[in-house]
């Protein structure tokens, strides 16, 4: 049974948790992204951290909740009386993917499971157009919505201790990119040049929740050459307006 409004309770003494249909869809999340908006808006001055996962958005305070009943009034009055628009504007984004078999480790078990081929698998992948749902666990990981049923797999039952920066793995029913190298156990299928997290830029992480992302396939050559064009700060992702 849905929730008609969400849920707004106190989390210890400096953040409020809004809570939303137990659900994982894009209407959800672009109700979700809205009112993260509506709430910067609101305590712009105060400046505090709003951070969303896949149904709810933490209010994080730089300090502590003076009223907290009052707090909690406004921010019941913020996401229960403000209209939705119809329609949340975003970005997609084309990223480049080597699905060479030196980056995708994991891309021939994976056909086996799958029982296709690897090219199969590669075609599967860059198919769809993905939905940013959030970004964690590293920062500029980007959690991305919309795999393709046929390549869902679970993540592996021994994580590996290092995943290269940039590998492109699948996790259940996901797909994301390794920021940095850091340990983890999701399937990996190849590796892309591009760098998602730089803390010397504003914003640190270009691609925000809501955007869309579209993979392309490119040879070791062409990713050999796209890590030379990064490195004399010479390539810019393409991207553009997303319109259904």
């Amino acid at each position: 049974m849905k929730k008609e409004f969400p849920e707004v309770k106190v989390m210890g003494e400096w953040a409020i948790l809004i809570e939303f249909e137990p659900e994982i869809n894009e209407k959800l999340l672009e109700k979700i992204l809205f009112f993260k908006t509506v709430i910067e808006e609101y305590y712009i001055e105060l400046k505090v951290e709003v951070i969303n996962t896949y149904n709810s958005l933490l209010i994080y305070y730089n300090s502590d909740i003076e009223d907290v009943y009052s707090e909690v009034l406004i921010v019941k009055e913020l996401v229960y009386t403000t209209n939705i628009p119809k329609k949340v504007n975003s970005l997609i984004y084309h990223i480049p993917v080597c699905y060479d078999l030196d980056f995708g480790l994991d891309l021939e078990y994976l056909a086996n499971q799958k029982k296709c081929s690897v090219l199969k698998i590669i075609h599967l992948h860059t198919q769809p157009v993905y939905t940013v749902y959030f970004i964690g666990f590293l920062p500029g990981f980007l959690y991305l919505g919309g795999l393709d049923k046929a390549l869902q797999i679970s993540r592996k039952e021994q994580p590996r201790m290092k995943v290269e920066k940039g590998a492109v793995g699948i996790g259940e029913n996901q797909t994301g990119i390794y920021p940095k190298s850091s340990p983890g156990g999701w399937q990996i299928i190849g590796n892309s040049p591009v760098d998602f997290f730089d803390k010397n830029t504003e914003p640190p992480c270009e691609l925000l929740a809501g955007d869309k992302v579209k993979f392309y396939s490119i040879s070791r050559k062409e990713f050999d050459e796209i890590s030379e064009e990064i490195s004399l700060g010479n390539f810019h992702l393409k991207k553009e307006n997303y319109e259904v």
